[in-house]
């Protein structure tokens, strides 16, 4: 009874490597950016967990390059020196203190994550936007007003990613980008991998968030969304039915697939392995927001 078991367990693993094999050579060599923050990095089993996923993809064929953010611990040490962190609509106000402490912290977000990888025997390289003028920013503003250091991509020089690529690294880049006049600014890290994935065509852009992807009523959970075209993104913009933090992610989903990004999934960070089951697996696991003309697919035929 043990070994028909064990045979049964063995026989499914084998049909999930399968299924996943139409999606590793459909995949090969493209390019997927991750945006890996919140809650996902909220425990070192959950970082382990997102790792291992970015890493897998690299392994199996795929191009990823990691987006990191850090704003617990960016709050966290601008209390420790005694200053009190300071939010307008969702930004982080950053006064020049603020800037170089965020500068830090990012920067030790940024090597442990690359050490992590290279644990797993894959080479990584961790970068900021302001090495070999990556993202080149203007200050942004909230509702009109100045909240100091924080920046707004105008420009993005993929350069220095396209030569990791080809090198087999895999590139963790923390959003920090310079002006004209290279002072250093904070980019929000959502904004930064739209801006990134729609610089390099990139094929997928993932965003690893607090929730299980979108529902057209958050208190109904059968209404859940496994996949939204552009239009009908930005229709429920327009509607009022998005709102809090997830509004601005919908507005950089919708903003990524009209400039060139093939494909934007919303995932539960969460979730062990949500990337996984949403790449390599028929049913997927969070939203799928696709163009215009990709969205009139049978759902069943899911490509991606």
């Amino acid at each position: 009874m043990s070994e028909n078991k064990d045979m049964d367990l063995a026989m499914k693993k084998a049909e999930v490597l399968i299924e996943a094999l139409a999606y590793i050579q459909r995949f090969n060599r493209k390019i997927i950016v991750v945006k890996y923050g919140g809650s996902a990095m909220a425990s070192p089993e959950l970082q382990k967990n997102v790792i291992k996923d970015v890493t897998l993809l690299k392994l199996v064929g795929f191009k990823p390059i990691v987006v990191h953010g850090g704003g617990k611990d960016i709050s966290k040490w601008v209390a420790k020196v005694g200053k009190e962190p300071r939010f307008v609509n969702g930004l982080r106000v950053t006064d020049e203190e603020t800037m170089e402490i965020a500068e830090m912290v990012l920067g030790r977000v940024n090597k442990k994550l690359v050490s992590m990888v290279q644990e797993l025997g894959v080479g990584a390289a961790g970068i900021s936007g302001k090495d070999g003028g990556l993202l080149k920013v203007r200050k942004k503003l909230s509702g009109g007003q100045d909240i100091g250091f924080v920046g707004d991509v105008k420009q993005v020089n993929p350069k220095i990613l396209y030569d990791l690529l080809d090198d087999d690294f895999l590139p963790i880049v923390s959003p920090i980008g310079v002006d004209d006049d290279y002072n250093t600014y904070n980019i929000n890290a959502d904004d930064a991998a739209c801006a990134i994935a729609s610089a390099l065509g990139a094929d997928k852009l993932v965003f690893l968030t607090d929730v299980e992807g979108l529902y057209r009523d958050i208190n109904d959970k059968t209404s859940f969304i496994g996949r939204l075209s552009v239009s009908e993104a930005d229709a429920m913009i327009d509607s009022g039915m998005i709102g809090g933090g997830m509004l601005p992610k919908l507005g950089n989903c919708t903003s990524a697939i009209k400039n060139g990004v093939n494909r934007v999934h919303i995932l539960d960070g969460r979730v062990p392995h949500s990337m996984l089951l949403e790449i390599f697996t028929k049913n997927g696991f969070g939203t799928a927001i696709v163009a215009d003309d990709d969205a009139i697919m049978n759902e069943d035929n899911k490509d991606d």
